[in-house]
């Protein structure tokens, strides 16, 4: 089932070599632009034309009533709420320990240089809703919000035509849960440019006469949140207008593995994340030829019974899936850094210690039982990742994503005097005398 790349014996740069998912955002950013471009210009009428035409829902409202919040709370299956609640718990616990506190350093007497971390006043947080629907991701991006101590929390999810065109209610009752009650009922490109330039559209915002605000979005600062590939061109498209935390692709796992991993743990796994799109990346790193086979039987019969069986085999049999064959887990190692997977699990003799060598990785998941999943829901982590290899420059989302450092500068007179020279010196280098006369005519006498 699975395609094979074997680099045994191989000392080439495996990045060219592995299997990736083949995506072309420059593309996609081409094909939507008019569509962000008339949520710029018209605002409200330009996201309903093309929620109609994306979703197939006609939108009457943006924003989520309070009352329908506040309903699907009080439906909610017991068994998803106390899991959601466990999840919030966990969650927070984790995120409250990245709080960074500000920091002064003493440079010299009479100088010093504090560093502030301020969060940012308002986020856009984006929910999926397409193949499926995430009720964790609304965990997943508020919880860090909401550590870092962001005022402004908006959550935009696709209208579910079998909703009455609002969120699906398990991601309306998580907002809930979570006391978020600014909720819009926007999904895909259009969504993204609402949250970036409002709705109102800037032949409005030129000319408020007759506007009513009570349905209107307001710009957001940062926008997070995964999404397929028009929701990650339209971040692209906005990036610079908005901050935003990742270009998420198609999910990926990469599994890590010797002759000790159980194949049908290794199996579950690779189907687990093939489960969320046909594009989805699932791919064995191992020194094992027995290993493979076993795994190959254990997908074969698996794959029969899960109940996303189309999506799934298409996922794992696509081009970016696949078994790459190694000499020993130290080309391993090389291999799975070269590839820097949204997860990576470790399924070997001495896991941690292999983990704990690894640079590339969204996530890294240790041994047996510690399964892509958990992460999905209840470890505590993050879930929301960099894909497609960002991992090598990128980090999950996390309390930093909502903080801004901002350096506070403050000399006095007898610390600038000592230290002029050094100024003066430097400008007069680049040609900015300027600079430093700006310097030299605090000490004029």
């Amino acid at each position: 089932m699975l395609n094979r790349t074997d680099l045994r014996g191989s000392r080439r740069d495996p990045r060219g070599l592995l299997p990736r998912a083949q995506l072309d955002v420059s593309q996609a950013v081409e094909r939507i632009r008019p569509v962000v471009e008339a949520v710029h210009q018209h605002g409200f009428s330009a996201i309903a034309e093309a929620t109609e035409r994306f979703d197939g829902v006609k939108l009457e409202r943006l924003r989520v009533p309070a009352e329908a919040i506040a309903r699907a709370a009080e439906t909610l299956d017991e068994d998803v709420r106390n899991a959601l609640l466990e999840s919030i718990r966990r969650a927070r616990k984790v995120h409250a320990d990245q709080r960074r506190t500000d920091v002064t350093t003493q440079v010299v007497d009479g100088g010093t240089v504090t560093e502030r971390w301020v969060p940012v006043a308002r986020v856009g947080l984006y929910v999926p809703g397409g193949l499926a629907v995430y009720p964790s991701t609304v965990v997943m991006n508020v919880v860090p919000a909401q550590e870092a101590g962001v005022e402004g929390l908006v959550v935009a999810s696709p209208p579910q035509a079998d909703n009455d065109g609002l969120p699906d209610q398990r991601v309306l009752a998580a907002c809930a849960l979570l006391g978020v009650d600014e909720v819009y009922g926007v999904g895909g490109a259009q969504a993204v440019a609402m949250l970036g330039y409002g709705s109102r559209g800037r032949a409005a915002a030129e000319s408020p006469v007759g506007v009513v605000d009570i349905d209107h979005c307001e710009p957001v600062d940062v926008i997070t949140g995964p999404g397929n590939i028009w929701v990650t061109a339209a971040k692209r498209l906005l990036q610079g207008t908005v901050g935003i935390d990742a270009e998420a692709g198609p999910t990926e796992i990469a599994v890590l593995a010797d002759e000790t991993a159980d194949p049908r743990h290794v199996a579950a796994d690779l189907i687990s994340q093939a489960e969320h799109d046909p594009l989805a990346a699932s791919v064995l790193v191992t020194d094992s030829e027995a290993l493979v086979e076993a795994v190959e039987a254990e997908l074969a019969k698996q794959v029969a019974t899960t109940k996303h069986e189309g999506r799934v085999r298409t996922a794992l049999t696509g081009p970016q899936s696949g078994v790459v064959l190694v000499d020993d887990l130290e080309q391993g190692l090389k291999v799975v850094d070269a590839y820097a997977a949204e997860h990576l699990e470790i399924q070997a003799r001495d896991a941690r210690q292999w983990a704990m060598r690894v640079r590339n990785a969204g996530a890294i998941f240790v041994g047996a039982w510690s399964p892509v999943s958990l992460g999905d829901y209840a470890a505590g982590s993050n879930h929301v990742l960099p894909t497609a290899g960002c991992a090598r420059h990128s980090s999950g989302l996390s309390v930093q994503s909502f903080l801004r450092g901002i350096h506070v500068v403050e000399y006095d007179e007898a610390a600038l005097e000592d230290v002029a020279g050094h100024v003066v010196a430097l400008a007069n280098a680049e040609d900015l005398p300027a600079h430093g006369d700006a310097v030299k005519a605090r000490f004029a006498r």
